[in-house]
């Protein structure tokens, strides 16, 4: 691909001029280019606007002679990243194809993409546009309609943690097995979780949100614990981001999309249930839909605890690293240890 051309700022239209804001640090005329490269749409038809949902991605709805579609560009590789989030949209070509092949999931169709960095300095990639409302949006959604919403996704959650590694990539193994690889396979979930554990540890402890002394002694705590962990466990396809914003309705509260699955792992299923638990998805509605009571065990309380504290570390490195608020990384410290403090003491 050749790098895009230039157009003189006399050239701009007030469109273009009112969108600069928002495209920084691109172009518009990049940007366009980027559509004319992987689509074929005619410069001069294609029009960009912001998504304005998305915390990580940057992302821009596209229109233009050829269709509709979205652009999303990864960050920065200086934004400040959890272990799992390098290069992370890597993975997303081949589970958009696994999960629109295999389930009934309404997942976007990924049109093109490019990982060189030939054009410019990220990943980014077009996608098909989905009808539909994120859940955060539906200023009109009713509880009725809400949950109808969350028995579907129960039913749609049920599907594609039925995707198993063996089956689907040719390996049992577990952890973060997408094309960015940002941990070595491993053989059980026990030591994929132990290894996921000390990496998030790490990025903790290097934002300065823990001491190395408390970092240490977390994990050291997982392996006090690691009986409740050593069971057979499937390793299923989970998506691991499934909230209001990321869940799309029709009018009547039908599911028409579930979109960002970049930080997809393969592992126990109730890792996935902690997240929708602190995410508020996990409700009788949600149950319903998926068809399956999950485990009440005290061994399972245990494991829901370290999930939840997996999910809810991971905030203290977000805030100090991309956001540069150490005083809400110090509130996520805080509820960190409040959720620990019964396995401490078990």
């Amino acid at each position: 691909m050749q790098p895009p051309s230039t157009r003189r700022s006399e050239d701009l239209s007030v469109e273009d001029y009112a969108l600069l804001p928002l495209m920084d640090p691109f172009s518009v005329d990049t940007l366009r280019e980027l559509v004319h490269a992987h689509i074929g749409a005619g410069l001069a038809t294609v029009r960009l606007q912001p998504v304005r949902t998305g915390k990580h991605n940057r992302s821009f709805w596209v229109d233009c002679d050829a269709g509709r579609f979205v652009l999303r560009i990864a960050p920065p590789d200086d934004a400040g990243f959890l272990f799992y989030e390098r290069l992370m949209m890597r993975q997303e070509p081949a589970l958009h194809t696994l999960i629109r092949s295999r389930t009934e999931i309404p997942a976007a169709e990924i049109v093109s993409y490019d990982f060189d960095r030939q054009t410019i300095d990220r990943d980014y990639m077009f996608m098909a546009v989905l009808p539909g409302t994120p859940i955060s949006e539906a200023e009109w959604l009713k509880p009725p309609m809400r949950e109808r919403a969350l028995t579907q996704v129960g039913r749609l959650l049920r599907q594609l943690h039925g995707l198993k590694a063996p089956d689907c990539l040719g390996e049992d193994a577990y952890g973060y097995l997408g094309a960015h690889r940002p941990m070595a396979p491993q053989p059980t979930w026990w030591e994929a979780f132990r290894t996921m554990w000390r990496m998030l540890l790490a990025d903790v402890e290097a934002c300065g949100a823990y001491t190395p002394e408390l970092a240490d002694a977390m994990g050291d705590l997982l392996d006090e614990h690691r009986v409740a962990f050593e069971r057979p466990v499937a390793s299923a396809l989970l998506h691991m981001d499934v909230w209001d914003q990321n869940i799309l309705i029709d009018q009547r509260g039908n599911v028409t999309g579930l979109v960002d699955f970049d930080r997809a792992l393969w592992g126990d299923r109730e890792i996935e249930f902690a997240v929708l638990d602190y995410c508020g998805i996990s409700e009788p509605a949600f149950w319903d839909g998926y068809g399956e009571e999950r485990e009440s065990t005290d061994g399972a309380e245990v494991r829901r605890l370290f999930y939840l504290l997996y999910e809810v570390q991971k905030y203290m490195p977000i805030e100090v690293w991309r956001r540069g608020d150490v005083e809400r990384a110090a509130m996520y410290r805080e509820y960190s240890l409040r959720l620990a403090a019964p396995l401490w003491s078990a």
